[in-house]
Formats: C-alpha cells, sequence, structure tokens
C-alpha cells in the first residue's frame, strides 16, 4: 500500500519545479533577514542597556563620593554554629 499526500507530490512540470524551488529560497531568505534583524536589535539594545546602567552606575558613585564618604557594604548580626550530630535546642 501507497500513501500519498496531494500537496507533497513533486510536481512534473520543471516550470513548476523552478518556481517552487525559487519560493522556497525567498522564504528562507526572508526568515534569515528576519532573524539577523531580530539579532540585531537586541545586540544594540542590549549593548545600550549595559552602557545606560555603568553611566547610571557612574554618577550615583561620584555624586555619592563627593557628599560623604562611602560606608562599607558589611551586614552585620550574629550567628550560632549549630552541630548536626545532635538536635538543636532553641532558647
Amino acid at each position: 500500500m501507497r500513501v500519498v499526500f496531494p500537496l507533497l507530490h513533486r510536481r512534473r512540470h520543471p516550470l513548476v519545479q523552478a518556481l517552487s524551488v525559487v519560493l522556497g529560497l525567498i522564504v528562507v531568505g526572508v526568515l534569515m533577514v528576519f532573524g539577523l534583524v531580530v539579532a540585531g536589535v537586541l545586540a544594540v539594545g542590549g549593548t545600550l542597556w549595559l552602557v545606560w546602567r555603568q553611566w547610571k552606575r557612574s554618577r550615583v558613585t561620584m555624586s555619592g563620593a563627593a557628599r560623604t564618604t562611602r560606608q562599607p557594604e558589611v551586614l552585620e548580626g550574629e550567628y550560632v554554629v549549630i552541630n548536626r550530630s545532635r538536635p538543636v535546642a532553641h532558647h
């Protein structure tokens, strides 16, 4: 038994075959151009975002350094060492 899909069989006329190849190449070309445009927009947008973020960060540190001395980034707190060999008694 042979299964034949009506839309997937090869065209017998050489002109129809050539036109379908050209149409396929055009579709692939349009998709590639669209993909390159999207990749370019993402690359330029990401670069601009990084530059803007660095510029904003440098403005904040420069204005903060001019007014006061920089505070150290230390988180203060207390800690308890827990031994895993015995249960913890909460106080």
